[in-house]
Protein backbone atom coordinates (compact mmCIF):
# COMPACT_ATOMS: atom_id res chain seq x y z
CA UNK A 1 0.00 0.00 0.00
CA UNK A 2 1.21 3.35 -0.92
CA UNK A 3 2.09 5.39 2.22
CA UNK A 4 2.80 8.88 1.06
CA UNK A 5 0.22 10.99 1.23
CA UNK A 6 0.71 12.51 -2.60
CA UNK A 7 0.63 9.86 -5.45
CA UNK A 8 3.86 9.10 -7.04
CA UNK A 9 3.58 10.09 -10.91
CA UNK A 10 4.70 7.44 -13.91
CA UNK A 11 7.66 10.21 -14.65
CA UNK A 12 9.23 11.17 -11.55
CA UNK A 13 9.61 14.67 -12.42
CA UNK A 14 11.54 15.67 -9.13
CA UNK A 15 14.33 13.33 -10.23
CA UNK A 16 14.45 14.62 -13.76
CA UNK A 17 14.31 18.49 -12.61
CA UNK A 18 17.42 17.69 -10.45
CA UNK A 19 19.09 16.16 -12.86
CA UNK A 20 19.13 18.96 -15.74
CA UNK A 21 19.50 21.31 -12.59
CA UNK A 22 23.07 19.38 -12.07
CA UNK A 23 23.76 19.41 -15.63
CA UNK A 24 23.54 23.59 -15.97
CA UNK A 25 24.88 23.34 -12.87
CA UNK A 26 28.38 22.04 -13.96
CA UNK A 27 28.24 24.24 -17.32
CA UNK A 28 27.66 26.93 -15.43
CA UNK A 29 30.66 25.87 -13.19
CA UNK A 30 33.54 24.78 -15.82
CA UNK A 31 32.53 27.06 -18.60
CA UNK A 32 34.66 30.01 -18.66
CA UNK A 33 32.58 33.21 -18.14
CA UNK A 34 33.68 36.87 -18.39
CA UNK A 35 32.63 38.96 -15.24
CA UNK A 36 33.89 42.44 -16.31
CA UNK A 37 35.34 44.45 -12.65
CA UNK A 38 35.25 48.21 -12.38
CA UNK A 39 38.59 49.92 -13.58
CA UNK A 40 38.31 52.50 -10.57
CA UNK A 41 36.13 53.43 -7.67
CA UNK A 42 35.56 56.55 -9.64
CA UNK A 43 33.86 54.62 -11.96
CA UNK A 44 31.00 54.14 -9.92
CA UNK A 45 28.83 56.45 -7.64
CA UNK A 46 28.87 55.27 -3.50
CA UNK A 47 25.55 56.81 -2.74
CA UNK A 48 23.70 55.13 -5.53
CA UNK A 49 25.48 51.96 -4.75
CA UNK A 50 24.69 51.68 -1.59
CA UNK A 51 21.12 52.94 -2.23
CA UNK A 52 20.57 49.97 -4.81
CA UNK A 53 21.93 47.41 -2.29
CA UNK A 54 19.36 48.75 0.18
CA UNK A 55 16.49 48.88 -2.29
CA UNK A 56 17.34 45.44 -3.74
CA UNK A 57 16.62 43.83 0.14
CA UNK A 58 13.71 45.65 0.55
CA UNK A 59 12.21 44.09 -2.71
CA UNK A 60 13.20 40.94 -2.00
CA UNK A 61 11.54 41.32 1.17
CA UNK A 62 8.16 41.57 -0.46
CA UNK A 63 7.43 37.89 -1.50
CA UNK A 64 8.00 36.51 2.17
CA UNK A 65 5.40 39.77 2.48
CA UNK A 66 3.02 38.18 -0.15
CA UNK A 67 3.16 35.12 1.25
CA UNK A 68 2.07 35.99 4.45
CA UNK A 69 -1.02 38.02 2.92
CA UNK A 70 -2.13 35.70 0.87
CA UNK A 71 -1.37 32.67 3.59
CA UNK A 72 -3.66 34.58 6.32
CA UNK A 73 -6.85 34.32 3.22
CA UNK A 74 -6.64 30.64 2.71
CA UNK A 75 -8.79 27.95 4.83
CA UNK A 76 -5.46 26.55 7.07
CA UNK A 77 -5.49 23.68 5.56
CA UNK A 78 -4.07 25.36 2.17
CA UNK A 79 -1.97 27.72 4.45
CA UNK A 80 1.64 26.33 4.41
CA UNK A 81 0.66 25.46 0.27
CA UNK A 82 0.09 29.06 -0.41
CA UNK A 83 3.17 30.36 1.29
CA UNK A 84 4.92 28.31 0.01
CA UNK A 85 4.04 28.89 -3.62
CA UNK A 86 5.80 32.45 -2.71
CA UNK A 87 8.61 31.16 -1.21
CA UNK A 88 9.29 29.08 -3.92
CA UNK A 89 9.57 31.53 -6.45
CA UNK A 90 12.91 33.26 -4.60
CA UNK A 91 14.81 29.99 -5.63
CA UNK A 92 12.79 28.82 -9.06
CA UNK A 93 13.01 31.97 -10.86
CA UNK A 94 16.61 33.06 -9.51
CA UNK A 95 18.29 30.15 -11.12
CA UNK A 96 15.88 31.18 -14.34
CA UNK A 97 16.87 34.52 -14.40
CA UNK A 98 21.08 33.22 -14.00
CA UNK A 99 20.87 31.23 -16.78
CA UNK A 100 18.67 32.96 -19.30
CA UNK A 101 15.93 35.07 -18.37
CA UNK A 102 17.73 38.16 -17.59
CA UNK A 103 19.49 38.05 -20.87
CA UNK A 104 16.28 37.75 -22.81
CA UNK A 105 14.85 40.57 -20.90
CA UNK A 106 17.80 42.87 -21.29
CA UNK A 107 20.05 41.12 -23.98
CA UNK A 108 21.35 42.45 -27.70
CA UNK A 109 17.86 43.59 -28.64
CA UNK A 110 15.72 41.66 -31.48
CA UNK A 111 13.67 44.61 -33.10
CA UNK A 112 12.73 45.57 -29.91
CA UNK A 113 10.40 42.20 -29.16
CA UNK A 114 12.67 40.09 -27.17
CA UNK A 115 16.53 39.80 -26.18
CA UNK A 116 19.09 37.50 -27.44
CA UNK A 117 19.20 34.79 -24.70
CA UNK A 118 23.21 34.35 -25.38
CA UNK A 119 24.16 38.18 -24.53
CA UNK A 120 23.95 37.92 -20.79
CA UNK A 121 23.72 34.26 -20.18
CA UNK A 122 25.06 32.54 -17.35
CA UNK A 123 26.02 36.22 -16.26
CA UNK A 124 28.20 36.82 -19.33
CA UNK A 125 30.04 40.01 -19.44
CA UNK A 126 28.07 41.04 -16.06
CA UNK A 127 30.00 42.02 -13.31
CA UNK A 128 30.96 44.86 -11.11
CA UNK A 129 31.29 47.39 -13.68
CA UNK A 130 29.13 49.61 -14.74
CA UNK A 131 26.83 49.16 -18.35
CA UNK A 132 26.56 52.61 -19.56
CA UNK A 133 22.90 52.22 -20.92
CA UNK A 134 21.35 50.30 -18.06
CA UNK A 135 23.43 51.12 -14.70
CA UNK A 136 26.11 53.74 -15.49
CA UNK A 137 27.07 54.69 -12.31
CA UNK A 138 26.15 50.70 -10.38
CA UNK A 139 28.35 47.80 -10.73
CA UNK A 140 25.76 45.55 -13.34
CA UNK A 141 25.42 42.90 -11.46
CA UNK A 142 23.79 44.89 -8.73
CA UNK A 143 21.19 46.03 -11.64
CA UNK A 144 20.79 42.23 -12.19
CA UNK A 145 20.46 41.57 -8.61
CA UNK A 146 17.33 44.66 -8.36
CA UNK A 147 15.73 43.24 -11.56
CA UNK A 148 15.50 39.88 -10.00
CA UNK A 149 13.63 40.48 -7.17
CA UNK A 150 10.87 41.92 -9.61
CA UNK A 151 10.80 38.66 -11.91
CA UNK A 152 10.43 36.62 -8.58
CA UNK A 153 7.58 38.17 -7.21
CA UNK A 154 4.84 38.55 -10.91
CA UNK A 155 4.50 34.65 -10.63
CA UNK A 156 4.16 35.11 -6.99
CA UNK A 157 1.44 37.63 -7.40
CA UNK A 158 -0.66 34.61 -9.21
CA UNK A 159 -0.88 32.02 -7.23
CA UNK A 160 -3.75 33.82 -5.22
CA UNK A 161 -6.16 33.40 -8.66
CA UNK A 162 -5.87 29.49 -7.92
CA UNK A 163 -5.04 29.18 -4.24
CA UNK A 164 -5.90 26.24 -2.71
CA UNK A 165 -6.20 23.55 -5.81
CA UNK A 166 -2.94 24.10 -7.64
CA UNK A 167 -1.23 20.92 -8.13
CA UNK A 168 2.41 21.77 -6.94
CA UNK A 169 4.71 20.33 -10.03
CA UNK A 170 2.60 21.78 -12.54
CA UNK A 171 2.86 25.42 -10.61
CA UNK A 172 6.54 25.24 -11.10
CA UNK A 173 6.16 23.94 -14.63
CA UNK A 174 4.28 27.13 -15.18
CA UNK A 175 6.01 29.75 -13.47
CA UNK A 176 9.13 29.00 -14.79
CA UNK A 177 7.51 28.94 -18.38
CA UNK A 178 5.26 32.17 -17.26
CA UNK A 179 8.88 33.77 -16.53
CA UNK A 180 10.50 32.98 -19.92
CA UNK A 181 7.36 33.80 -22.40
CA UNK A 182 5.46 36.63 -20.50
CA UNK A 183 7.82 38.57 -17.79
CA UNK A 184 11.10 38.26 -19.98
CA UNK A 185 9.49 39.80 -23.54
CA UNK A 186 7.40 42.66 -20.88
CA UNK A 187 10.29 43.82 -19.07
CA UNK A 188 12.07 43.81 -22.65
CA UNK A 189 9.03 45.72 -24.50
CA UNK A 190 9.15 48.22 -21.49
CA UNK A 191 12.32 48.94 -19.94
CA UNK A 192 15.04 48.01 -22.50
CA UNK A 193 16.49 51.06 -24.03
CA UNK A 194 15.37 49.34 -27.42
CA UNK A 195 12.02 47.82 -26.48
CA UNK A 196 9.26 49.18 -28.53
CA UNK A 197 6.73 50.11 -25.75
CA UNK A 198 10.08 52.16 -24.60
CA UNK A 199 10.62 53.78 -27.71
CA UNK A 200 6.99 54.73 -28.25
CA UNK A 201 7.29 56.68 -24.48
CA UNK A 202 5.31 54.30 -22.93
CA UNK A 203 6.13 55.06 -19.29
CA UNK A 204 6.10 52.31 -16.46
CA UNK A 205 8.20 53.73 -13.88
CA UNK A 206 8.61 50.38 -11.66
CA UNK A 207 6.18 47.53 -13.12
CA UNK A 208 2.78 48.84 -13.06
CA UNK A 209 2.71 47.12 -16.37
CA UNK A 210 5.58 45.02 -16.54
CA UNK A 211 4.90 42.98 -12.76
CA UNK A 212 1.21 43.70 -12.04
CA UNK A 213 -1.01 44.34 -15.41
CA UNK A 214 0.71 40.63 -16.55
CA UNK A 215 -0.11 39.34 -13.23
CA UNK A 216 -3.61 40.26 -12.89
CA UNK A 217 -4.23 38.90 -16.68
CA UNK A 218 -2.31 35.92 -15.90
CA UNK A 219 -4.48 35.64 -13.09
CA UNK A 220 -7.59 36.12 -14.95
CA UNK A 221 -6.67 32.64 -16.87
CA UNK A 222 -5.48 30.66 -14.60
CA UNK A 223 -8.65 31.00 -12.72
CA UNK A 224 -10.53 30.30 -15.80
CA UNK A 225 -8.82 26.78 -16.84
CA UNK A 226 -8.57 25.85 -13.46
CA UNK A 227 -12.38 26.29 -12.75
CA UNK A 228 -13.57 26.97 -9.38
CA UNK A 229 -12.80 25.43 -6.37
CA UNK A 230 -14.79 22.58 -4.91
CA UNK A 231 -17.20 23.76 -1.67
CA UNK A 232 -15.34 27.24 -2.36
CA UNK A 233 -18.42 27.91 -0.46
CA UNK A 234 -17.32 27.05 2.93
CA UNK A 235 -14.30 29.50 2.58
CA UNK A 236 -16.80 32.07 3.53
CA UNK A 237 -17.35 30.77 6.81
CA UNK A 238 -13.55 30.35 7.85
CA UNK A 239 -11.81 32.32 9.42
CA UNK A 240 -8.75 34.30 8.18
CA UNK A 241 -6.09 34.71 9.61
CA UNK A 242 -6.04 38.35 9.89
CA UNK A 243 -2.50 38.56 12.04
CA UNK A 244 -0.80 37.21 9.01
CA UNK A 245 -2.42 39.79 6.39
CA UNK A 246 -1.72 42.28 8.28
CA UNK A 247 2.09 41.36 8.91
CA UNK A 248 1.90 40.22 5.06
CA UNK A 249 0.90 44.13 4.34
CA UNK A 250 3.57 45.70 6.63
CA UNK A 251 6.36 43.86 5.13
CA UNK A 252 4.84 44.62 1.50
CA UNK A 253 4.43 48.76 2.19
CA UNK A 254 7.72 48.23 3.50
CA UNK A 255 9.63 46.43 0.49
CA UNK A 256 7.72 48.68 -1.55
CA UNK A 257 10.02 51.72 -0.94
CA UNK A 258 12.62 49.38 -2.83
CA UNK A 259 10.53 48.50 -5.49
CA UNK A 260 9.44 52.07 -6.22
CA UNK A 261 11.98 54.20 -4.91
CA UNK A 262 14.46 51.93 -6.52
CA UNK A 263 13.85 52.38 -9.43
CA UNK A 264 15.42 55.29 -10.12
CA UNK A 265 18.00 53.22 -9.57
CA UNK A 266 20.16 55.96 -8.11
CA UNK A 267 20.18 58.21 -4.69
CA UNK A 268 18.47 61.02 -5.91
CA UNK A 269 15.85 63.52 -6.19
CA UNK A 270 13.51 60.85 -8.22
CA UNK A 271 13.96 58.52 -5.35
CA UNK A 272 12.72 60.96 -3.00
CA UNK A 273 10.06 61.83 -5.01
CA UNK A 274 8.80 58.10 -6.00
CA UNK A 275 9.36 57.18 -1.92
CA UNK A 276 6.70 59.91 -0.82
CA UNK A 277 4.54 59.48 -3.34
CA UNK A 278 4.30 55.77 -2.70
CA UNK A 279 3.43 56.20 0.67
CA UNK A 280 0.69 58.99 -0.50
CA UNK A 281 -1.00 56.56 -2.75
CA UNK A 282 -1.32 53.73 -0.73
CA UNK A 283 -2.85 55.42 2.56
CA UNK A 284 -5.37 57.38 0.73
CA UNK A 285 -6.05 53.69 -0.90
CA UNK A 286 -6.62 52.38 2.71
CA UNK A 287 -8.80 55.26 3.74
CA UNK A 288 -10.51 55.08 0.68
CA UNK A 289 -11.59 51.37 0.67
CA UNK A 290 -12.57 51.32 4.88
CA UNK A 291 -14.91 54.24 4.03
CA UNK A 292 -16.36 52.25 0.87
CA UNK A 293 -16.91 49.36 3.67
CA UNK A 294 -18.57 51.65 5.74
CA UNK A 295 -21.13 53.06 3.16
CA UNK A 296 -22.33 49.94 2.35
CA UNK A 297 -23.49 49.60 5.63
CA UNK A 298 -20.61 47.01 6.52
CA UNK A 299 -17.82 47.90 9.27
CA UNK A 300 -14.16 49.24 8.77
CA UNK A 301 -12.54 45.76 8.54
CA UNK A 302 -8.58 44.97 9.06
CA UNK A 303 -8.82 43.05 5.97
CA UNK A 304 -10.20 45.65 3.67
CA UNK A 305 -7.40 48.28 4.99
CA UNK A 306 -4.62 45.85 4.24
CA UNK A 307 -6.58 45.06 0.88
CA UNK A 308 -7.02 48.55 0.14
CA UNK A 309 -3.23 49.45 0.98
CA UNK A 310 -1.99 46.99 -1.31
CA UNK A 311 -4.09 48.48 -4.26
CA UNK A 312 -2.90 51.73 -4.12
CA UNK A 313 1.03 50.56 -3.96
CA UNK A 314 0.17 48.91 -7.24
CA UNK A 315 -1.94 51.69 -8.57
CA UNK A 316 0.86 54.31 -8.04
CA UNK A 317 3.98 51.91 -8.89
CA UNK A 318 4.15 52.91 -13.10
CA UNK A 319 3.27 57.04 -11.90
CA UNK A 320 5.78 56.85 -8.80
CA UNK A 321 8.31 58.95 -10.52
CA UNK A 322 6.73 61.01 -12.99
CA UNK A 323 3.66 62.64 -10.61
CA UNK A 324 3.14 64.94 -8.33
CA UNK A 325 2.63 64.81 -4.46
CA UNK A 326 -1.25 65.65 -4.90
CA UNK A 327 -1.67 63.49 -8.33
CA UNK A 328 -0.60 60.25 -6.32
CA UNK A 329 -3.15 60.59 -3.19
CA UNK A 330 -5.50 60.75 -6.37
CA UNK A 331 -4.25 57.55 -8.37
CA UNK A 332 -4.53 55.86 -4.95
CA UNK A 333 -8.35 56.86 -4.35
CA UNK A 334 -9.25 56.21 -7.95
CA UNK A 335 -7.33 52.66 -7.70
CA UNK A 336 -8.92 52.08 -4.51
CA UNK A 337 -12.38 52.41 -5.37
CA UNK A 338 -12.12 51.10 -9.05
CA UNK A 339 -10.53 47.48 -7.80
CA UNK A 340 -13.21 48.11 -4.71
CA UNK A 341 -15.91 47.75 -7.41
CA UNK A 342 -13.76 44.82 -9.12
CA UNK A 343 -14.07 42.49 -6.44
CA UNK A 344 -17.68 43.58 -5.81
CA UNK A 345 -18.84 42.93 -9.23
CA UNK A 346 -16.81 39.37 -9.78
CA UNK A 347 -17.98 38.12 -6.72
CA UNK A 348 -21.56 39.32 -7.37
CA UNK A 349 -21.89 39.10 -10.80
CA UNK A 350 -19.85 35.99 -11.90
CA UNK A 351 -19.10 32.41 -11.34
CA UNK A 352 -15.26 33.34 -12.03
CA UNK A 353 -13.56 31.96 -8.97
CA UNK A 354 -10.20 34.12 -8.47
CA UNK A 355 -9.70 33.02 -4.86
CA UNK A 356 -7.86 36.39 -3.36
CA UNK A 357 -8.87 38.62 -6.24
CA UNK A 358 -5.92 39.15 -7.96
CA UNK A 359 -7.10 40.70 -10.97
CA UNK A 360 -9.42 43.05 -9.45
CA UNK A 361 -7.09 44.29 -7.20
CA UNK A 362 -3.45 43.98 -9.18
CA UNK A 363 -4.82 43.35 -12.73
CA UNK A 364 -6.83 46.64 -12.09
CA UNK A 365 -4.99 48.18 -9.75
CA UNK A 366 -2.18 48.00 -12.49
CA UNK A 367 -4.64 49.37 -15.34
CA UNK A 368 -5.74 52.15 -13.36
CA UNK A 369 -1.90 53.18 -13.09
CA UNK A 370 -1.30 52.93 -16.40
CA UNK A 371 -3.66 55.02 -17.57
CA UNK A 372 -3.00 57.88 -15.28
CA UNK A 373 0.26 58.32 -15.26
CA UNK A 374 -0.69 59.09 -18.88
CA UNK A 375 -2.78 61.33 -17.95
CA UNK A 376 -0.83 62.93 -15.34
CA UNK A 377 2.99 62.64 -16.02
CA UNK A 378 5.21 65.53 -15.88
CA UNK A 379 5.14 67.37 -19.12
CA UNK A 380 4.36 64.65 -21.39
CA UNK A 381 0.90 63.58 -19.48
CA UNK A 382 -2.91 64.89 -20.67
CA UNK A 383 -3.11 67.04 -18.44
CA UNK A 384 -0.13 68.73 -20.15
CA UNK A 385 -2.12 69.74 -23.12
CA UNK A 386 -0.26 66.42 -25.14
CA UNK A 387 -2.12 62.92 -25.98
CA UNK A 388 0.47 61.09 -27.69
CA UNK A 389 2.39 59.52 -24.52
CA UNK A 390 -1.88 59.03 -23.48
CA UNK A 391 -2.65 57.28 -26.78
CA UNK A 392 -0.16 55.06 -26.90
CA UNK A 393 -0.21 54.16 -23.09
CA UNK A 394 -3.95 52.90 -24.69
CA UNK A 395 -2.69 50.83 -27.44
CA UNK A 396 0.34 49.64 -25.16
CA UNK A 397 -2.49 48.69 -22.58
CA UNK A 398 -4.27 46.53 -25.14
CA UNK A 399 -1.36 44.48 -26.45
CA UNK A 400 0.07 43.93 -22.92
CA UNK A 401 -3.24 42.35 -22.20
CA UNK A 402 -3.70 40.61 -25.24
CA UNK A 403 -0.73 39.23 -25.30
CA UNK A 404 -0.60 37.98 -21.87
CA UNK A 405 -3.74 36.60 -21.60
CA UNK A 406 -3.35 34.70 -24.88
CA UNK A 407 -0.28 33.29 -24.00
CA UNK A 408 -0.61 32.33 -20.23
CA UNK A 409 -4.07 30.45 -21.27
CA UNK A 410 -1.67 28.92 -23.84
CA UNK A 411 1.11 27.82 -21.36
CA UNK A 412 -1.50 27.18 -18.69
CA UNK A 413 -2.94 24.42 -20.82
CA UNK A 414 0.45 23.10 -22.33
CA UNK A 415 1.09 22.55 -18.32
CA UNK A 416 -2.04 20.99 -17.81
CA UNK A 417 -1.47 18.52 -20.45
CA UNK A 418 2.27 17.81 -19.52
CA UNK A 419 2.11 18.06 -15.77
CA UNK A 420 -1.89 18.01 -14.45
CA UNK A 421 -2.45 22.22 -12.90
CA UNK A 422 -5.30 20.79 -10.67
CA UNK A 423 -5.74 18.45 -8.08
CA UNK A 424 -7.61 15.65 -7.27
CA UNK A 425 -11.15 15.75 -5.37
CA UNK A 426 -10.05 14.48 -2.92
CA UNK A 427 -6.52 16.01 -2.07
CA UNK A 428 -8.59 18.85 -2.20
CA UNK A 429 -10.72 18.36 -0.02
CA UNK A 430 -7.73 16.99 2.70
CA UNK A 431 -6.39 20.30 1.62
CA UNK A 432 -2.78 21.10 -0.44
CA UNK A 433 -0.84 21.36 2.73
CA UNK A 434 -1.14 17.38 2.98
CA UNK A 435 -1.98 16.17 -0.26
CA UNK A 436 1.23 17.90 -1.88
CA UNK A 437 3.39 18.58 0.73
CA UNK A 438 3.01 16.41 3.66
CA UNK A 439 2.93 19.18 6.19
CA UNK A 440 -0.12 20.59 8.43
CA UNK A 441 -0.65 23.01 10.61
CA UNK A 442 -3.38 21.67 12.34
CA UNK A 443 -4.91 18.12 13.20
CA UNK A 444 -6.50 15.91 9.91
CA UNK A 445 -9.34 13.08 11.17
CA UNK A 446 -7.67 10.32 11.32
CA UNK A 447 -10.50 8.57 9.56
CA UNK A 448 -10.62 10.79 6.92
CA UNK A 449 -6.88 10.39 6.64
CA UNK A 450 -7.39 6.65 6.22
CA UNK A 451 -9.88 6.82 3.65
CA UNK A 452 -7.26 9.21 1.34
CA UNK A 453 -4.48 6.81 1.74
CA UNK A 454 -6.76 3.78 0.18
CA UNK A 455 -8.06 5.80 -2.13
CA UNK A 456 -4.38 6.93 -3.41
CA UNK A 457 -3.39 3.10 -2.92
CA UNK A 458 -6.36 1.91 -5.26
CA UNK A 459 -7.98 0.06 -2.28
CA UNK A 460 -11.75 -0.66 -2.18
Amino acid sequence: METALAPKSRLNYGTVALLVLLVLSGVAAFVPVPHPAAESASALNGADVAWMLTASAFVLLMTPGLSFFYGGMVRPKNLISTMLQSFVALGVISLVWYFVGFSLAYGTSWHGLIGNPLTFALLRDVGTAPHPLLSPTIPFILFFAFQLKFAIITPALITGSFAERVRFKGYLAFIILFCLCVYCPLAHWTWHPEGFLRKWGVLDFAGGTVVHISAGVAALAGALVLGPRRNNRESAFSTPNVPFVLLGTGLLWFGWFGFNAGSALGANEMAALSFVNTNLASASALVVWMLLEISRGGKPTAMGACIGAVVGLVAITPAAGYVDYGQSILIGVIGSAVSFLGVYWKNSRTGIDDTLDVFPCHGLGGIVGMLLTGVFASKVGLVNGTATVFNYHLLGLAIVIGYTFVVSWGLLKLTDALFGLRVKSSEEELGLDLSQHEESTYHVDEEFERTYRKELAGVE
